[in-house]
C-alpha cells in the first residue's frame, strides 16, 4: 500500500480508502468482511456517510479491538429520522445525530467530522450562520473530532470553502468526466447524459482552480465517485470509451491535493482490486492514452500530469515541474511551500535542452518547452 500525507493534517492516509457503499450487503456482514480485507491490504482510511443505525452498529462492530488502525471519515449533517437517510441543517438534529454515530460506533473521537453535502452557496452561508460550523469547531476544541471536513460536488462552494479557512479537509466527486462540468447546484447536472452529448473542451477551471488552491493551502482532498458510480468502468454514455479501475483511480491521485481515493467497494474483490493499484506497473495505470481517445472532448494543449511525456534526457520530472507551475501561476505568486517543493526536485526547468522529445510523446499537444522556460524564469532555475 501507498501512503500519502492528508494535507496539513498530518495524518498519513492509504492511498486506497474505503467508501461505505459496501457494508450492508449480506445483512450488513460484508462490513467485518472489508474491515478485515482493509487490515490486511494495509487500508487505514474509510468514509461513513451513511446514517442507517445498522450500518453503522456493524462497523463499530468491525472496529472493535482495532480502532487505532483506521482513521475514520465521517460526517455531521446525516441523520436518520422516520426510518430512511435525511441531510439535516437543523442543529439540534445535527448534534443528536453526531451522538448517536459515536455510541453506535463505539468510538469517543473521530478523525474528520465530514460537513454533510453541500453544493448550494446559500447553504453553505447556513452552515455558517446557524451554527453547524461554530458545532464542529466546538468538536474539535473538544478533542472529539481531529480535523473538520466538507463534502461537496460543487467545486465553487468547495472553494468558498476552503479560501475561508474553514476547513481541512475535502471529500470531492472527480473523475476525468465529472471534471468538465461546470459548477452546479443540483448534483444530477455532472452525471446527466445530455451534458457529454456535445463537444467538451479541457477541464472546467473552477474544479482546476480548486484543486490548486487546496495544495497551495494544505487543504487535504478525499476523492468519491472516482468510476462514476461504476460508468466508466463499463460502457457508457458519458466518456463513450471504457476506462479501468487502475486508470480511474491514477487518474484521481494525479490531481494537485488528492491523499486517497475512497473506493465504494461492494465486496472483498472489488476492494482486492483498487488496492492492486499499488502493485500495478506504469501501463496499467496510464490514462492519458483513454483520455484523447475520447470522441467528444478536446484536452489540446493543457497538462494532464500524466507522465507520457517522460523520459526527459536530462531526467527533470516534467509532469511535477508543470504542477508546481500551475501552483504558482494560479497564485500570482510563488507560496513558500511550493518554491520549497520546486527546490527539492532533483532536477529542474532550467536543466531542459529544448530538444523537444517530451512534446513528441504529448497526448495533448502542450507546449512543454515553453512550460518549461516559463518555470524557470518564474523559480529561477
Amino acid at each position: 500500500m501507498e501512503y500519502r500525507e492528508l494535507g496539513n493534517t498530518g495524518l498519513r492516509v492509504s492511498v486506497i480508502g474505503m467508501g461505505c457503499e459496501g457494508f450492508a450487503k449480506e445483512d450488513y456482514a460484508m462490513a467485518q468482511k472489508l474491515f478485515d480485507a482493509a487490515e490486511r491490504l494495509g487500508i487505514n482510511y474509510f468514509d461513513l456517510y451513511a446514517s442507517d443505525p445498522q450500518m453503522r452498529a456493524a462497523v463499530g462492530k468491525a472496529l472493535a479491538g482495532r480502532r487505532e488502525k483506521f482513521l475514520i471519515q465521517s460526517h455531521l449533517g446525516s441523520i436518520w429520522k422516520n426510518g430512511q437517510y435525511l441531510r439535516s441543517r437543523d442543529p439540534e438534529e445535527v448534534k443528536a445525530g453526531f451522538e448517536e454515530m459515536m455510541g453506535l460506533l463505539g468510538i469517543d473521537r473521530l478523525d474528520v467530522g465530514m460537513i454533510h453535502y453541500c453544493d448550494a452557496l446559500s447553504d453553505w452561508e447556513t452552515i455558517k450562520r446557524n451554527g453547524i460550523l461554530d458545532y464542529a469547531r466546538d468538536l474539535k476544541a473538544q478533542g472529539r473530532i481531529r480535523h473538520i471536513g466538507l463534502s461537496s460536488h460543487n467545486p465553487q462552494v468547495a472553494l468558498r470553502a476552503v479560501e475561508e479557512g474553514a476547513i481541512e479537509v475535502l471529500m470531492f466527486s472527480m473523475n476525468p468526466c465529472y471534471d468538465l462540468q461546470p459548477a452546479s447546484e443540483d448534483v444530477e447536472e455532472i452525471w446527466a447524459d445530455r451534458n457529454y452529448a456535445g463537444q467538451l473542451t479541457n477541464m472546467d477551471p473552477d474544479r482546476q482552480r480548486l484543486y490548486e488552491t487546496c495544495q497551495r493551502l494544505g487543504v487535504g482532498i478525499t476523492v468519491m465517485k472516482a468510476f462514476a458510480g461504476g460508468e466508466l468502468l463499463g460502457s457508457n454514455q458519458i466518456a463513450g470509451v471504457q476506462l479501468t479501475v487502475n486508470q480511474c483511480l491514477s487518474y484521481a491521485l494525479s490531481r494537485p491535493a488528492v491523499a486517497t481515493v475512497l473506493s465504494g467497494a461492494h465486496d472483498v474483490a472489488q476492494l482486492e482490486e483498487s488496492a492492486a493499484y499499488c502493485e500495478a506497473d506504469a501501463r496499467d495505470r496510464d490514462y492519458a492514452a483513454a483520455l484523447a481517445s475520447f470522441p467528444r472532448v478536446s484536452w489540446v494543449g493543457h497538462c494532464m500530469y500524466c507522465s507520457h511525456c517522460a523520459p526527459c534526457p536530462m531526467f527533470i520530472d516534467v509532469a511535477d515541474v508543470t504542477k508546481y507551475l500551475h501552483l504558482a501561476q494560479a497564485q500570482g505568486e510563488i507560496p513558500e511551500t511550493v518554491r520549497e517543493h520546486y527546490r527539492a526536485l532533483e532536477h529542474h526547468a532550467g536543466e531542459c535542452i529544448g530538444c523537444g522529445a517530451c512534446e513528441s510523446r504529448c497526448p495533448f499537444g502542450v507546449n512543454v518547452r515553453e512550460n518549461m522556460r516559463m518555470a524557470a524564469e518564474l523559480f529561477g532555475a
